[in-house]
């Protein structure tokens, strides 16, 4: 069983207006089934939400005129962190469907970065599937997103300097997770967990592979970042205070030029004596 989720969108061409701090898509991961909760002896923390957030996309590169027609661009599609950290801890492996034409259409990576580059000329929709690790659901989560090679701006040469960028932001969220998930990513950065009561303990969280090596799989010094977007909110608040500074400094701007059209006030004419009958 698999599940499919709609996301928000931004790419170099698309306008930054109040719309982009709009909610945030989410979805809900099921529950692991009981059978499996049964076999892993998971218990589950009820009433309790753990929210990731994801980045998911594509970044191509044109590759000049000396390219060949059919190897005109590489590119790269991949799955991240919305603030660059190791998403090991809660994806286990991701699974890129790439279209037909290519050899090993099926791709599979099993660690992070959870990431694969090609070459091509045509653009296509890449499905994405990730599998989680086994305490926190049985259920893939299918994922889609249309690779783009060309801009929207079409006027002028395309430049092999600046890459076309297209990324998805969504929100996994987990309900009820098992207290061994929640042990393993209460600190974890990539991770929101809400505070819990005073006085409730968590097992020792047994280790997987890829947090062990999470030195590797985060994305901060990836060699693309400079090209990544940023979707966190601290980003959206500062380009409201940006926003709002610009229009201060645009008002006092217009005032200044109203008072320099309408000229000085007339002045008073001052009393020089007094009046004798």
């Amino acid at each position: 069983m698999s599940l499919t989720t709609s996301s928000r969108k931004q790419g170099e061409n698309q306008p930054d207006d109040g719309a982009s701090a709009a909610k945030p898509p989410r979805i809900k991961i099921g529950k692991s089934s009981e059978e499996s909760d049964k076999k892993g002896a998971h218990r589950r923390v009820k009433d309790v939400e753990i929210c990731v957030p994801i980045v998911y996309g594509t970044i191509a590169f044109y590759l000049g005129r000396k390219a060949s027609e059919s190897q005109s661009h590489k590119w790269t599609v991949y799955v991240r962190g919305a603030t660059n950290e190791d998403l090991g801890v809660v994806i286990k492996r991701v699974v890129f469907q790439l279209h037909p034409s290519f050899n090993n259409p099926t791709r599979v990576v099993e660690s992070p970065p959870f990431e694969l580059s090609e070459c091509g000329w045509g653009e296509f929709e890449i499905g994405i599937s990730l599998f989680f690790h086994n305490d926190i659901c049985d259920k893939q989560l299918d994922l889609f997103h249309h690779l783009k090679l060309y801009p929207e701006d079409e006027s002028g040469p395309q430049t092999t300097k600046k890459p076309v960028v297209v990324e998805s932001y969504n929100e996994i969220v987990y309900p009820d997770p098992s207290e061994n998930f929640l042990a393993r990513v209460q600190n974890h950065p990539a991770v929101i967990v809400p505070r819990m009561p005073a006085g409730f303990n968590l097992p020792y969280p047994v280790s997987i592979e890829s947090v062990n090596e999470r030195e590797k799989g985060d994305t901060k010094d990836h060699p693309l970042s400079q090209w990544f977007m940023n979707f966190s909110e601290a980003d959206e608040l500062l380009k409201l205070a940006a926003a709002r500074q610009q229009v201060q400094a645009h008002i006092v701007k217009l005032r200044r030029q109203l008072s320099v059209m309408d000229g000085p006030p007339p002045l008073l004419k001052q009393p020089t004596g007094y009046d004798y009958t």
